[in-house]
C-alpha cells in the first residue's frame, strides 16, 4: 500500500510538471539544456548514449566524442557528475558537451536508483552509492575506444561536486578534479541549509531510522517533494531553493529529474560529509562558484585539501547558485575556465 502512495506521489509531481517535461521530451536524447544536439553530424561533437554496470546494477550514460573524433587516436576524458535531483540530460550534458567540444571524451551518466538508472528502491540517495558512480565513469570511460587512461579528469556540479571530491579521494586515476558550486549533501542533510537546523539532528535521525525499518518491510518513505505553486517558490527563503525550483520544474524540467530521495538515505547521508578527507585530494583542484550564492559557504572545504598546493577558488560575479547552471554569459565564463585547468593539467 505504501509502495502504492510512494508511486502515487511521483506521478502527481510529473503531472504538474507535465505541460514544461513533454516539450523536452520531444527533443533528440531527451536533452533539456540550450542550442543542445540534435543530430550526429560528422566532424561535429557527437553524443552516443551507453550503458553499462556498476556493482550489478544498470547504468544509463551518454558519452560525448569530440570533432573529428578518431578511436585509433589518443584524447583525454572527464567524466561529469550532475546534481542532487538532476540527471545527465541537463546540467552534465551541457558541460559534457562543452568540454567535447575542446578536445575531451566526456561521459555524464545517471545515479543508480536514480534517472533512466537502475537500482530500487527508487530514489535512494546515499554518498557511497554516488562515490562509487563516479569511480565508476571512471572504470567505464578509460576503455572507452580512444581514452588515453592515464589522462581523465572529473568535474562535478552541485551535490555531484561534492560527491566528486569524495571520488577523488580515493581514486588516484583522476589526474585533475573540478567542481561548479559544489554542495556539500552530507552537512546540509545533517546540520540544515545553512547550518540551521542543527538543534533537530537526532531527531531526523531518529525518522530516518524508523523509514529503513519500514523500507524493510516494503514501505518506502520518500521525502523532498516540491509540490507548491510558482507563487509559493518565489517566497522561499533562500535563492538555491527558489532558483532551483523554476530550473528543475520549469525551465529545465525532464521527466526523470525529482528532488524526491527516500528518507532512510538520511541514515547515510547525515554520516557523511567531504570535508573529513578532503586531505586526501593529492590532484589539481578547481571549485567554481557564484560569488553570490547562498551555499558559498561550503567552499570551506578547499582550505582542508592540504595535500595539494594546486587549487584555486573561482568566483564567478553576480552568479547564484542555480545561475552557474545555465545562464549563457556564466556558462561560458566557467567554460573557458574549466578549458584553462584542464588544459594544463590532462595531456591532449
Amino acid at each position: 500500500m505504501k509502495k502504492l502512495l510512494c508511486a502515487a506521489l511521483v506521478g502527481a509531481l510529473m503531472t504538474t510538471y507535465s505541460a514544461v517535461a513533454a516539450d523536452f521530451s520531444k527533443k533528440p536524447y531527451g536533452l533539456v539544456y540550450d542550442n543542445a544536439i540534435t543530430e550526429n553530424v560528422v566532424g561535429k561533437v557527437n553524443i552516443h548514449p551507453v550503458s553499462y554496470t556498476v556493482d550489478g546494477i544498470r547504468v544509463a550514460a551518454n558519452v560525448y566524442t569530440p570533432s573529428g573524433y578518431d578511436p585509433k587516436k589518443s584524447y583525454p576524458a572527464i567524466v561529469v557528475a550532475h546534481p542532487n535531483g538532476g540527471v545527465k540530460e541537463q546540467v552534465a550534458g551541457l558541460f559534457a558537451e562543452k568540454l567535447a567540444g575542446m578536445g575531451y571524451i566526456t561521459v555524464a551518466a545517471d545515479a543508480r536508483y536514480q534517472g533512466a538508472s537502475g537500482g530500487e528502491p527508487r530514489h535512494t540517495d546515499k554518498p557511497a552509492n554516488r562515490i562509487e558512480d563516479i569511480n565508476g565513469m571512471v572504470d567505464y570511460i578509460r576503455t572507452y575506444p580512444g581514452v588515453n587512461a592515464n589522462e581523465i579528469g572529473a568535474l562535478g556540479i552541485c551535490g555531484g561536486g561534492g560527491y566528486t571530491l569524495g571520488a577523488a579521494q580515493k581514486d588516484p586515476r583522476i589526474k585533475a578534479v573540478a567542481t561548479i558550486s559544489m554542495f556539500n549533501s552530507g552537512r546540509v542533510r545533517r546540520n540544515g541549509f545553512q547550518d540551521s537546523q542543527v538543534d533537530t539532528i537526532q531527531q531526523r535521525l531518529a525518522q530516518a531510522a524508523e523509514a529503513r525499518t519500514f523500507e524493510k518491510e516494503g514501505d518506502v518513505r520518500l521525502v523532498g517533494a516540491m509540490n507548491i505553486t510558482d507563487e509559493q517558490a518565489k517566497k522561499l527563503p533562500f535563492a538555491l531553493y527558489r532558483d532551483g525550483f523554476f530550473y528543475y520544474f520549469r525551465t529545465h524540467a525532464h521527466p526523470n529529474s525529482t528532488f524526491l530521495y527516500t528518507q532512510s538515505s538520511l541514515m547515510d547521508l547525515m554520516n557523511w560529509d567531504v570535508d573529513d578527507h578532503m586531505v586526501m585530494i593529492h590532484q589539481p583542484l578547481l571549485m567554481i562558484a557564484g560569488d553570490v550564492s547562498d551555499t558559498r559557504y561550503m567552499d570551506d572545504a578547499i582550505k582542508k585539501a592540504t595535500g595539494t598546493k594546486d587549487k584555486e577558488i573561482y568566483l564567478v560575479k553576480g552568479a547564484q547558485h542555480i545561475e552557474t547552471y545555465w545562464v549563457p554569459k556564466y556558462v561560458n565564463e566557467e567554460a573557458a575556465k574549466l578549458q584553462e585547468f584542464f588544459g594544463k593539467y590532462l595531456k591532449t
